[in-house]
């Protein structure tokens, strides 16, 4: 889909010359041999995206962008004390400092009650505030770090075959659930945590990592929803609609002719658990991608690869109808009973916006009754019933409770830029890329992104980013250079 051809690989540290003999001065150990991160500098990243499927079964996943942040902050810190490289900021990240300031003030107002809530303890706001943040604040790290290192410390080539290494196990994951929807088991990591802590829903999605969300969706018994190796089902098909044209990218328009195979079988098998997963969102969002795909290959003239596009739209369309799957289909779309709850929670999210518009609430707020009405609330027969979490039903909807207009503004503009900014680049990292912030846009109405999602977008970004760094180059440094080029020669086929 994604055939341009990909670049050769190679390059030196964007915007600062002389960075290999930096990196030689502040990598250094006692006895003078470079450390694990000044010899391999990408190892987080690599840890992260590879081993993804481990983080999961250890329960650690949803940490993982948080503390595999520390060890890049650190040596982006040691480039700059040495004079070693200049740390680069992306387009528009002007925005994304202000959004951060904004969630941070958020601390200010997590006393207060929203309107139309129940008060609650500040104790488990506080939690929530601190995860959150520090969630933003890694994922930030991350996007610095992928941006700032050299081509041949992490060739774009290798980053995007990573997170199609991630789009194979997320589909392996929900075949497995699929077929297997009940296995769940308790990560080892739970036995250190307090008896206290383990009732924590959050602790308990983490800690317990299953290969399927179990829920009631048709009303006729329980249904299992693909979710490994993620913690629930709607980030599960949200990361997959992400990664997916990473793996075109990385293993079929760079890869070789078995990883192309790999990718195709992948795609095509990824069908039926994408279905299964009952995401409406995510099949509006990949109707969506094909759409975008299509309008700009139609612009270049490919007409070979939108009649690849329209041959995998039929071929999905006779999975679909030759199989069970299109009574999942019609099942779910016939029973759409979240629309009313949806409703109410995002009206709830608007009127605490309206109430405290700059910093917003700091964290979710948990609704006054149900959408039924204001009496019904959790009873030792029904402990679900009532009381619903304010925030809960889209990354929008958070960020109008949790940071105000403003704060959402600032958010949402730095995503918006970046497409913008990049909407030229006709190159397999520049459709791809944009595609993804798309997406991030796309998904804001119906599902969180605080985790996986954000962080695999910011990973993306900085991918997309990576390839464009040539035009980023001040007057006088790099003029006249190919885009994404610094230093050594290589091609790479950008926007103009």
């Amino acid at each position: 889909m994604l055939a341009v051809a990909v670049a050769e690989e190679g390059g030196t540290a964007p915007g600062a010359p002389g960075a290999t003999q930096g990196r030689r001065r502040s990598g250094r150990g006692a006895l003078g041999r470079p450390g694990l991160l000044a010899r391999h500098p990408a190892w987080p990243i690599t840890v992260l995206l590879v081993g993804y499927p481990l983080w999961w079964a250890l329960g650690l996943a949803d940490f993982t962008w948080i503390f595999l942040a520390i060890p890049m902050a650190f040596r982006m810190l040691a480039w700059h004390a040495h004079g070693a490289r200049r740390i680069r900021m992306p387009p528009g990240f002007g925005l994304w400092l202000l959004f951060l300031i904004c969630s941070v003030a958020g601390l200010a107002a997590l006393t207060l009650t929203a309107p139309g809530t129940v008060p609650s303890a500040v104790s488990h706001r506080v939690i929530s505030y601190g995860d959150r943040n520090l969630n933003y604040l890694g994922v930030t790290v991350m996007l610095l770090y992928a941006g700032n290192l050299t081509e041949s410390e992490l060739p774009r080539r290798r980053f995007a075959w990573m997170l199609g290494l991630l789009a194979i196990y997320t589909t392996a994951g929900g075949v497995a659930g699929m077929l297997l929807h009940h296995v769940q088991f308790s990560s080892p990591f739970l036995l250190l945590l307090p008896k206290s802590v383990e009732a924590n829903s959050f602790i308990q999605a983490s800690m317990h990592p299953g290969l399927a969300q179990v829920q009631n969706v048709f009303g006729g018994g329980a249904n299992g929803r693909p979710k490994a190796p993620f913690d629930y089902t709607n980030i599960w098909g949200n990361c997959l609609s992400i990664l997916v044209p990473w793996l075109l990218v990385g293993w079929w328009a760079g890869g070789t002719r078995r990883q192309r195979w790999i990718a195709g079988a992948t795609i095509v098998i990824a069908i039926a658990p994408l279905l299964y997963s009952l995401n409406r969102g995510v099949w509006v969002g990949t109707a969506i991608s094909i759409g975008y795909l299509a309008v700009r290959f139609a612009a270049k003239g490919r007409l070979a690869i939108i009649g690849g596009l329209i041959a995998l739209m039929a071929l999905a369309g006779l999975v679909v109808l030759g199989t069970p799957l299109h009574n999942v289909v019609s099942g779910r779309l016939s029973n759409g009973g979240s629309a009313n709850l949806r409703s109410n929670l995002g009206s709830l999210s608007i009127k605490a916006a309206e109430a405290s518009p700059v910093i917003g609430y700091g964290d979710t707020r948990q609704e006054r009754g149900s959408p039924e009405s204001i009496a019904v609330g959790p009873s030792p027969k029904c402990p679900s019933c009532g009381q619903l979490e304010v925030g809960s039903t889209g990354q929008l909807w958070l960020l109008l409770v949790c940071n105000g207009f403003v704060g959402t503004a600032f958010y949402l503009c730095f995503f918006a830029y970046g497409i913008w900014r990049f909407r030229h680049d006709v190159s397999p990292y520049g459709l791809a890329g944009v595609l993804v912030l798309l997406l991030s846009l796309v998904y804001m109405f119906t599902y969180d992104a605080v985790g996986a999602p954000l962080g695999l977008t910011m990973l993306s970004y900085g991918l997309l980013w990576k390839s464009n760094i040539g035009r980023e180059l001040p007057a006088g440094r790099g003029r006249g250079r190919r885009p994404g080029q610094a230093g050594r020669e290589h091609t790479l086929v950008t926007a103009r």
